[in-house]
């Protein structure tokens, strides 16, 4: 889909105003209007029904792993993936107008967030409290103020809530970084000359050593493959779904075959999207001393 004459286009993501999500669709799209959603459903919807141009959705953290839920709902989105996006993650102290630190006995955020700063609201000695999202901890702070607990949010929400930021960049760990997938309606071939990522779900067929045997045609055809994730598929244990990626597009030779012999095992094969790399892959794995 394309923004009609005179529309800014439109970039849906899960969360609130000021959340991670929405900086990465503001760094990384910074011509789209941003339109948050209370679900990964209704951001997928809101490009189905032609109300965004894309999806801006994150699929796992170096930290804490893959994200909740998305995986399985990738296959039924009816979307496809046209590119990926790194974002280094940063958590900022964040509290009402003329809150100062020693006034501080509580910090909200969710989870994963807190978690992710606990030395340092241990050094503070602040009790954290959970919520749904950061950028909803920084919302509700700012609904209801309170000189005694701040919020943990990305610099994006204190601008838009209106609080001071005592405390930047307070996260444990320097590498924290999410994964975003763009996701659209339509999708167009990559440019010739760029690496590619295919992504794609599939589901065995059920005979003795079905994904051994499906996936010996990657080793065998020297393709490089950098995710693979199984999944419960309508709650039965039976039948186990596998979220994959690999290096390169489906017309390469050695893709193609590999392509073809795990279809011959798998009574479910479906490409989720070929898109351009992020260059933060190559940036990784020479930080990392692959190459």
């Amino acid at each position: 889909m394309s923004a009609s004459p005179g529309r800014r286009p439109s970039i849906s993501f899960q969360g609130d105003l000021g959340s991670n999500s929405d900086e990465a669709c503001r760094s990384h799209f910074p011509d789209h209007e941003p339109v948050p959603c209370a679900s990964f459903e209704e951001a997928f919807e809101a490009v189905k029904q032609g109300r965004c141009d894309k999806a801006m959705i994150p699929v796992e953290n170096s930290i804490a792993g893959r994200v909740a839920d998305v995986h399985h709902l990738l296959p039924q989105s009816g979307l496809k993936i046209i590119g990926e996006r790194f974002k280094p993650i940063h958590f900022q102290l964040m509290a009402n107008r003329g809150v100062k630190l020693e006034d501080l006995r509580r910090v909200a955020s969710m989870p994963i967030a807190l978690g992710q700063c606990r030395r340092t609201l241990r050094r503070l000695g602040l009790t954290g409290e959970p919520a749904a999202d950061t950028a909803g901890a920084a919302r509700a702070l700012a609904e209801a103020p309170d000189r005694t607990k701040a919020a943990l949010a990305p610099a994006l929400a204190a601008e838009i809530y209106g609080l001071d930021i005592l405390l930047r960049d307070v996260e444990d760990e320097t590498h924290n970084t999410t994964r975003f997938i763009v996701m659209s309606a339509t999708a167009d071939p990559p440019p010739q000359g760029v690496d590619c990522v295919t992504s794609f779900a599939f589901r065995v067929r059920n005979i003795p050593a079905a994904l051994y045997k499906a996936l010996g045609g990657f080793a065998t055809n020297g393709v490089n493959m950098t995710k693979l994730e199984s999944y419960m598929e309508g709650g039965a244990f039976t039948a186990t779904f596998f979220f994959a990626e690999v290096d390169g597009r489906p017309d390469d030779p050695p893709l193609a075959r590999a392509l073809e012999e795990i279809g011959f095992f798998s009574d479910h094969f479906e490409i989720l999207g070929v898109y351009p790399a992020d260059p933060f892959r190559q940036t990784a794995r020479a930080r990392a001393g692959m190459e």
